[in-house]
């Protein structure tokens, strides 16, 4: 069999490589384009299986407590973090139909910011939000209004943000209500302008839970999200 001259002549023409008797002429050159149209072919197909694999975690469908009307579409992931917090509220609301929707947990820095702007997205989808800004009157023990909220909130949304986790190690009363909603496992984390890496980092419970997060979509399409979620008209029959 004809040996390739390469490694002594080199084919840095096509002269050169012509002059080879094992890479030279035609059927060569053929050779060489086949096998370069196949190796473009093999990429592109991986890449596509790559595209299609990495797109598994994608927001692709919905779990059986939205409407096939609706246009918010979840993650494998969200639908399997959400479920035992949607059977939590299906069975609060057959048992205490009276309850609030949520509990919103958040730092105090952001009752002006990031949590009015959650509360009112919430409301403005028909959610019942209990918001300390609104629920605690002049006068009222703040410690008691937030035990009475707690008591009477289906479920609770923390907002994590870098403000919560300056905070949080400082066990003010934004730990005590997460301590609590710890303890009743109805607890869906909001992650806005951080990441869970910080969070598990300052709080490695909290940290372990799944939840939203701001970053891969906007805070209106959580809040739709959390409507469906607590939201009993929602369900599909």
């Amino acid at each position: 069999m004809a040996r390739c001259t390469a490694p002594t002549y080199g084919h840095r023409t096509s002269s050169g490589r012509d002059a080879c008797p094992a890479c030279g002429g035609s059927s060569s050159r053929y050779s060489s384009y086949n096998n370069y149209d196949n190796y473009r072919s093999s990429y592109s197909t991986s890449s596509y299986s790559s595209s299609r694999n990495s797109s598994s975690g994608s927001r692709s469908i919905k779990p059986r407590w939205s409407r096939a009307s609706s246009p918010i579409y979840y993650t494998p992931a969200e639908v399997t973090a959400l479920t035992p917090i949607r059977q939590t509220v299906e069975s609060l609301a057959t048992t205490k139909p009276d309850l609030r929707d949520v509990f919103l947990c958040h730092a105090w820095d952001d009752r002006q910011g990031a949590a009015k702007d959650l509360h009112d997205l919430l409301v403005s989808n028909g959610v019942s939000v209990w918001f300390s800004e609104k629920d605690v009157g002049l006068g009222v023990p703040l410690m008691r209004a937030i035990d009475k909220g707690l008591a009477n909130s289906k479920i609770g949304l923390v907002l994590v943000t870098p403000a919560f986790l300056l905070r949080l190690p400082n066990e003010g009363i934004a730990d005590k209500e997460l301590s609590a909603l710890l303890a009743r496992d109805q607890l869906v984390p909001i992650v806005h302008k951080t990441t869970f890496e910080a969070l598990r980092e300052i709080s490695p419970l909290l940290g372990s839970r799944s939840g939203l997060n701001t970053a891969e979509e906007p805070m209106k399409d959580v809040a739709a999200k959390l409507a469906e979620l607590v939201m009993i008209h929602q369900a599909v029959p």
